[in-house]
């Protein structure tokens, strides 16, 4: 048994009453109840109370949340027909370059055009991306012809006309081989 001295912090086994020893005589103990009502128990009704350790319930989830073992995330797989389609689009339309393109003669509008399709694809080489569609527009198939001459410098690049039912005839996909 326990071995109680005044002052100490105990607790009722079959009760919910806690409080401080003030009187100990022989096998009976007084104890002053939190609430400050003086009752009396035997030394078997009671158990000492250790310093107590009082715990927030925010600080009970914080605990629970770093024990907490992160579930794996499911990648989603990708359908064959989205398997294919290409990692990244560039729009070769004048308007979707600039703002006001009316300013613009027709040489500047085709450098321009030409100028972003080249960083656009030194971009797409550098990331390793390996599949891009570049939307030209139909047109009178200058802008057409120009892509093409720049792709045929490339040895890695095979270049073919994009998935119809999506771009129509306006674009171009280019395959990049990585390993070249």
């Amino acid at each position: 048994m326990a071995d109680f001295q005044i002052g100490d912090r105990v607790e009722a086994i079959d009760d919910v009453i806690k409080g401080f020893i003030t009187q100990i005589h022989d096998d009976t103990i007084t104890i002053a109840t939190d609430d400050g009502f003086p009752l009396s128990f035997e030394k078997k009704e009671l158990v000492k109370i250790a310093d107590e350790i009082r715990v927030s319930n925010y600080e009970v989830a914080q605990i629970k949340k770093e024990k907490e073992v992160p579930k794996k995330k499911r990648g989603s797989v990708p359908k064959p027909k989205e398997r294919n389609l290409p990692k990244m689009e560039v729009d070769l339309h004048i308007n979707q370059l600039v703002k006001n393109p009316k300013k613009m003669s027709n040489y500047e509008m085709l450098n321009l055009q030409m100028d972003t399709a080249k960083r656009q694809l030194n971009f797409a080489i550098a990331k390793r991306i390996q599949k891009v569609v570049f939307i030209h527009g139909v047109g009178a198939g200058v802008l057409k012809e120009e892509l093409y001459f720049l792709f045929r410098k490339y040895d890695n690049i095979k270049y073919y006309d994009a998935d119809y039912q999506k771009y129509g005839l306006g674009a171009t996909e280019i395959y990049i081989y990585q390993n070249a």
